[in-house]
């Protein structure tokens, strides 16, 4: 087991941990959660011994293997395969020690050790390292080509998935994994959450990708006060146990009070009075033992929201007949030819859809993304923006390109020219960039920072069609949440490539996929995508879209012939005039939804005030009659209206579901 017995440690002059106790046992799977600059990935250091507690000790047994994913990857001329392969570090000295006994001279002495070290090689599964080697790097997203090509060719994300191959590659008892999922795909990261299941060894892992978690771990480690906090389960278990602590931990603190302003009251009545004042000295003692019970806060809460778009076309854009991909260019910069990765494109966006963009590694996501958002011109056919069309467009490597020599405030500043500082200083402010922050260069910024500063700039343009590819990389568990609830809320028109689930069943109502070089509608949710990715990506199935759900269990239906381009335009036209009045539909229902939405959260608010102050012993008291007759009065029109608008939340979520048949 691994324990940590009264630990302390300083980074600088910031405490991370103060006399810290835990106990994890073997085969578990942890969660290590905390805020950034909690010291998440300090503990993974002591852990490695790289760093040395300031005090106590972390014992855990000393024939542990160790693996962990390493940080920098050497440009080498070696082939991806291979260096994945050479994370079992037991298996290359083996090897070496093989090849030194074939190349000196033959004696009995020197054969009776080449058997043994064949024997060694055969434990450790030598014989079928080639193969497991493949089935890592397959599952992470490479493909055979790939794995021959020298790690010196990879871009950074990609070296890093090298190195979760190597640590996945060696045979450990202990593994460390700190952000598995930064640089995944959706694809890879399944695939790694079904590795991780199997894995037979102690796992502790930091992430911020909560469904993540929630498959893997079974016991969760909170980093919180400078203690490290054991709670047993999922995180959704972690954070039910948590709120549950917090509602008793304010309970016991509201009775401490309670007593501390009795004895206080005692004190002050009776210190000066002799007949008293052993009594009074009792009650001084007992007062000054009395520790004092600090609240137990929940993180502080960041959230925004994105500004209601202006006015929006409908449609907001037409694809027709369109290929997109890349143009090849020769070296003096000339077109020469074109890379096509995704072909024939039919694709309108209408006002207010919210769409998952689905597709395994390399499909064509983000060269979809980039001819939606006018980044890449079509190879061929055509693309109509809609007049009036605003584009919101997160890219994945958005934090790259920010000016890291400017401020938050010079970035804003560069979009919004006319508008006073004052105003831009107070917006991000919003976006926790307070104080000296907001004019200090963004080189230091974490990478979480830079991330909310890139989504502040696009909310500041209020777009009506955003386009985000993985716009939670960098981004700890509360800034997805906040991102998550704001794209919830927004009003426009949203198409979002993401590996957390979580944002995109809270934000999406339809899936569309890039899959075999086409863009098609995905029927089914993201439990049906993960199976169709065992059965075909992840396994060894057909590369085939599963059928609509009302087609599985029907005969073979034979494809009609395509229609006529007149007739297939005529039925475009009346596709887009049917989504149109729909939507026109929907709008006013929608408004309505919300404004009743934010009338039933000022009662409950209101409503809530109303109990807390019932629940006070005074207002019971004769001379507050008319405040208490005041006060049950507001609670009966609050809980009536309350009434009258959930009845009318139901109606409207009612007709909206009928349009949507």
């Amino acid at each position: 087991m691994i324990r940590f017995l009264n630990v302390s440690l300083m980074r600088g002059i910031k405490p991370l941990l103060e006399n810290a106790d835990l106990t994890l046992n073997p085969g578990d799977k942890i969660g290590l959660i905390g805020a950034n600059g909690a010291g998440k990935s300090s503990l993974f250091a002591m852990l490695r011994n790289e760093l040395h507690a300031d005090q106590g000790e972390i014992d855990f047994p000393a024939k542990w293997r160790m693996a962990y994913v390493a940080q920098e990857t050497p440009a080498l001329d070696r082939p991806a395969l291979e260096y994945a392969i050479d994370g079992d570090v037991t298996l290359r000295r083996l090897q070496k020690e093989l090849e030194d006994l074939e190349a000196a001279p033959h004696t009995h002495d020197n054969g009776i050790e080449m058997g043994n070290v064949h024997g060694a090689l055969m434990d450790a599964d030598a014989y079928t390292v080639q193969s497991r080697g493949e089935q890592l790097l397959l599952g992470l997203g490479f493909t055979l080509d790939q794995m021959q090509q020298p790690v010196a060719s990879f871009s950074g994300g990609w070296r890093m998935r090298l190195n979760l191959a190597q640590a996945l590659m060696c045979p450990s008892d202990l593994l460390l994994l700190d952000e598995p999922t930064n640089h995944l795909d959706l694809d890879a990261i399944i695939w790694l959450e079904d590795w991780l299941k199997r894995y037979a060894g102690t796992l502790v892992i930091i992430s911020h990708d909560r469904d993540f978690l929630d498959e893997i771990v079974n016991v969760v480690v909170h980093i919180d006060e400078r203690k490290l906090k054991r709670y047993s389960g999922n995180y959704s278990s972690f954070e039910r146990q948590r709120a549950a602590a917090m509602v008793l931990a304010a309970s016991a603190m509201e009775k401490q009070q309670r007593a501390r302003a009795h004895l206080e009251s005692f004190i002050d009545r009776f210190k000066a009075k002799a007949s008293k004042a052993r009594q009074a000295q009792s009650r001084m003692k007992q007062l000054a033992k009395m520790e004092e019970l600090a609240p137990l806060r929940a993180a502080a809460e960041f959230s925004f929201e994105f500004r209601e778009p202006l006015a929006a076309p409908n449609p907001l854009l037409v694809m027709e007949d369109v290929d997109a991909g890349y143009p090849l260019l020769d070296g003096h910069g000339d077109k020469v030819g074109a890379k096509t990765i995704v072909n024939d494109i039919n694709f309108s966006l209408q006002i207010g859809q919210r769409i998952g963009l689905l597709g395994v590694n390399g499909a064509g996501k983000s060269t979809l993304i980039k001819t939606i958002a006018g980044e890449l011109a079509p190879l061929t056919g055509e693309s109509t923006l809609g007049k009036g069309l605003s584009i919101g467009y997160f890219a994945q490597h958005q934090v790259e390109m920010l000016r890291h020599d400017e401020s938050p405030l010079w970035h804003l500043a560069k979009i919004a020219p006319t508008v006073r500082e004052q105003e831009l200083r107070n917006f991000l402010g919003g976006f926790n960039f307070p104080g000296t922050m907001v004019t200090s260069p963004i080189r230091p910024f974490s990478g979480g920072e830079k991330a909310r500063l890139a989504l502040a700039l696009i909310v500041w343009q209020r777009p009506n069609l955003l386009l985000l590819d993985e716009p939670t990389n960098h981004l700890d568990l509360e800034t997805r949440e906040a991102l998550t609830m704001a794209l919830a809320q927004f009003e426009g028109t949203l198409v979002v490539v993401s590996h957390d689930r979580h944002l995109l069943r809270a934000t999406t109502d339809e899936f569309i996929i890039v899959a075999n070089g086409r863009l098609q509608p995905f029927d089914g949710d993201l439990d049906d995508y993960k199976d169709w990715l065992f059965k075909t990506k992840l396994g060894k199935g057909t590369d085939l879209l599963p059928l609509p759900k009302a087609a599985v269990a029907a005969a073979p239906v034979v494809a009609a012939p395509p229609a006529p381009p007149a007739e297939r335009k005529e039925q475009k036209r009346l596709g887009a005039e049917e989504r149109q009045r729909i939507a026109a539909l929907k709008k006013p229902l929608e408004n309505r939804l919300k404004r009743v939405d934010e009338q039933m959260a000022r009662l409950n608010a209101k409503k809530a005030d109303i109990d807390a102050r019932l629940l006070d012993p005074a207002i019971y008291d004769a001379d507050k009659k008319e405040s208490l007759k005041t006060l049950v009065a507001d609670q009966a029109f609050c809980v009536r209206d309350l009434a009258t608008l959930e009845n009318e939340w139901l109606e409207l979520q009612e007709q909206l579901e009928g349009l949507a048949a």
